[in-house]
């Protein structure tokens, strides 16, 4: 990139040593984008939704421009939602960066008992996420898929505001639509190792909003997420999978201690919300990757100035992190970020990134 340092490695040898836990270079950036990419390069905000092949064309065009790996996996929208018979409203509006939940499967509790697991190979976006990973094998990167936590496929399922009315008054229910979410979720990377027959290239993102302290305490999340977590994860693994990526998303600091006691992967790579100081999470998590957490909001809204100068203090704090660290936003890239201020990302790992 013009003006800035050269590089001494390529983006698959830094992603390669940073699973070994081998030095870098320097610090890389990920985008964590979906819908932003997607008008980057003059396709609408939908097209990543609907068209696995052109959505992983927009993201790589896009990285290429900002100088980003392409680690990514295929965007889920809803997950959950259209998976179990659901409905959802597209990204159509202005402000909507990804589909919303319309009409929900579950509505009574007669609709709980009545829920059966779908067909993984062919319910709601699984196609497109299909096709979005076998761009991926054959452009020589990971296999990426996005399964999510078991509260936010629920929530998809049945509505959040629902699920945290049935989490007080009838929690059996809510057990019951979280034993069918991580059924599908193991199935789903059960298909995936199938299919591609590579287990130990295969890495799941795996995004928990809806696990976060702004909507369930933490007794909540120990009670209703936590061991269905560690069982997903323990399933994978039994299946080949080594690495996993997940996006612990929002407030989650009082939860930090219970995800300590998740094994995420040899190492994890672990994105983190901006709510979470990145020296609050080595500490939690001295032996994985950690991904983050510049506020998204800023990279939106504010001066290229303020955005140089969180990345500044990302980096700086994530160089001292022994087992890894990744610049990126705290959660996914805005829709309408300006591009110079995504540019003063890549800026700022020229100018504070190196390690040497």
């Amino acid at each position: 990139m013009v003006g800035f340092r050269p590089d001494r490695m390529t983006e698959k040898e830094r992603f390669e040593a940073l699973l070994k836990r081998q030095p870098l270079d320097r610090v890389p950036l990920s985008l964590l984008d979906n819908a932003f990419s997607s008008l980057n390069v003059g396709y609408t905000k939908c097209t990543v939704y609907d068209d696995g092949k052109k959505g992983f064309k927009a993201r790589s065009r896009t990285y290429e421009m900002y100088g980003a790996w392409r680690f990514m996996s295929p965007e889920t929208g809803a997950f959950g939602a259209r998976e179990f018979g659901g409905e959802i409203n597209p990204p159509t509006s202005p402000y909507a960066s990804a589909p919303a939940l319309a009409k929900p499967a579950v509505e009574s509790e007669e609709d709980v008992w009545k829920l059966e697991l779908p067909d993984v190979r062919t319910a709601g976006m699984i196609p497109v996420m299909m096709d979005f990973a076998k761009e991926m094998q054959k452009n020589g990167w990971p296999i990426g898929m996005s399964p999510m936590g078991p509260l936010d496929v629920v929530g998809y399922m049945t509505e959040v505001e629902r699920m945290c009315r049935w989490m007080v008054r009838k929690p059996e229910l809510v057990h019951r639509l979280c034993r069918l979410a991580t059924d599908f979720t193991i199935e789903l990377t059960r298909y995936w190792v199938d299919t591609f027959g590579e287990p130990e290239r295969i890495i799941p993102h795996y995004s928990v909003p809806t696990e976060a302290n702004q909507i369930v305490s933490p007794k909540q999340f120990e009670e209703f997420a936590l061991p269905y977590i560690k069982e997903y994860y323990q399933s994978i693994f039994d299946m080949g999978v080594k690495h996993t990526f997940t996006h612990i998303c929002g407030e989650q600091n009082l939860n930090l201690p219970y995800w300590a006691q998740v094994k995420m992967g040899d190492p994890a790579i672990l994105s983190f919300g901006h709510e979470v100081d990145l020296e609050t999470a080595s500490k939690y998590f001295p032996n994985d990757v950690i991904f983050g957490n510049v506020e998204p909001a800023v990279i939106q809204s504010g001066e290229p100035e303020e955005v140089y100068e969180l990345c500044r203090i990302c980096i700086e704090k994530g160089k001292k992190h022994a087992a890894g660290f990744v610049l990126a936003p705290g959660c996914e890239m805005p829709l309408n970020a300006p591009p110079y201020n995504v540019w003063t990302m890549r800026k700022a790992v020229n100018d504070f990134g190196w390690y040497a």
